[in-house]
Formats: structure tokens, sequence, C-alpha cells
């Protein structure tokens, strides 16, 4: 029987890949990828061997991708399941995976890696002590309110992903269901252009106005339900 190794690979920096995840790398023989052209890079500046066995393993193919590495591992070989950046499984492809090599018995070895979630709160300087990563929002303002209304009485620290295109949308209805808190939009994690924007929301609304504001992947981080991190000024319930 082969293992399956669940590959934690860098959100943005090159060189915040583990030496234990370039080894596990360069030595299985398959590896199942979100997308197998940003993989392939990872081998090509780091100058690994690839394995000869390379196939995608994404939203839309997961429970085809879930019967081929069930049968490598079954036929012995051992297969790398990498996103294009970060944890496998965390608002990423992978928990199929992983859940149906558990129930059959196989193998699974993690070896962690970076995480744009953890990155983002230490980053933030709002408390780490007890956080909520809630992933992607819902596309649709009511929605996305019903969302956030869920977290409105709640003390932990809220962390988020969102696109560009609706970043706007998530940091005004944040505003107006949680009211106006400390928070931080994080751009670019680890990579030449990185930034963090630490403000109330109130501000960051008006920051992050313009069209075109903003691009690229973005962690949005948003204080608990604490007075000490609320806007004394601001004249919202």
């Amino acid at each position: 029987m082969g293992t399956l190794y669940v590959v934690g690979t860098p959100i943005g920096n090159l060189e915040d890949l583990s030496p234990r995840a370039a080894r596990i790398l360069s030595e299985v023989e398959a590896i199942a990828a979100e997308d197998t052209r940003v993989t392939r890079k990872i081998y090509e500046s780091l100058g690994l061997p690839s394995p000869s066995i390379r196939f995608s393993c994404h939203e839309h193919n997961e429970e085809q991708a879930v019967h081929r590495i069930l049968g490598l591992l079954e036929s012995g070989k051992n297969v790398a399941l990498c996103t294009d950046g970060g944890m496998p499984a965390v608002s990423d492809p992978g928990y199929r995976v992983i859940n149906a090599c558990r129930n059959a018995g196989q193998a699974v070895e993690i070896i962690p890696g970076p995480s744009a979630v953890t990155m983002a709160l230490v980053a933030s300087g709002l408390p780490c002590s007890s956080f909520t990563f809630k992933g992607f929002p819902p596309r649709k303002s009511g929605a996305r309110k019903r969302f956030l209304e869920q977290e409105r009485e709640l003390p932990h620290t809220l962390v988020l992903f969102e696109s560009p295109y609706r970043l706007r949308g998530l940091l005004e209805d944040a505003l107006d269901v949680l009211g106006d808190r400390d928070a931080a939009v994080c751009l670019e994690l680890t990579k030449k252009f990185e930034q963090i924007h630490r403000n109330y929301l109130s501000l960051l609304v008006r920051q992050f106005s313009g069209e075109g504001a903003v691009r690229g992947e973005i962690t949005v981080v948003i204080a608990g339900s604490n007075p000490k991190f609320c806007n004394p000024e601001s004249v919202l319930e």
C-alpha cells in the first residue's frame, strides 16, 4: 500500500516550501494537483525531479480524482496532494480525497505548510487566541449579511477569503451587520506586493471603494464583538 501525502505549498513566495515538503514532492510516484501548471513551477524553480504521473484534482473533478488516487495507493504508489497554495482542504479541494482515503484504510500523512489564514490573523494585530475561519462568504449581499449575522455577537476574531471584485461589498455588509470594528485587509501575502491595511471598517470601505482598487489574493480579518475594537466615534448601532 502507498501513502497519500497532503502537502502544504507556498501561498506566494516559493522559499516558504519546507525541506520536508520538497523531499516528499521529489520522492512520490504521483502528484494530484489543483492546477498541474502551478505545481510544475515549484518543481522547476527548485530543481526537483518531477513524478511521472501528474494529474489534476480540483472542485470539478474531485470525485473522479479520488478513484484514481485510491487505485494508485492500492498498487503501492505514493501520491502527493497539492493545491495552488496553502493547505489542501482549507477552502480548496482535498477534503473528499482525504476522507475517502481514511475510510478506505489508506495511510495519510500531512506535511504542514504556509497558510494565508494564520498569517493574516497574526499580521492583523487582532487577537489570535480564538478565531473563526469561514472561507469565502456568499456572493450576494442578502445571503452575505445573513452569513455575517451569525458572527455578530461572538467574541472570536473572524477570518475570511474574498475576491477583489467583491471586497467592497463584503466590507460594506460587514460594517452594516457587525458595526464599525477594527479589521484588516491583507493583500498578496508573501508576494512582492504584499500589503496589510488595518483600520476601522468604515475607513476601509472608503479606501477600497474605487473600481479596480485592489487585485490578487485577499484575506480579511475582522475583530470579534468587543467594545475595545469598536470605533468610539461611530454613530452606527
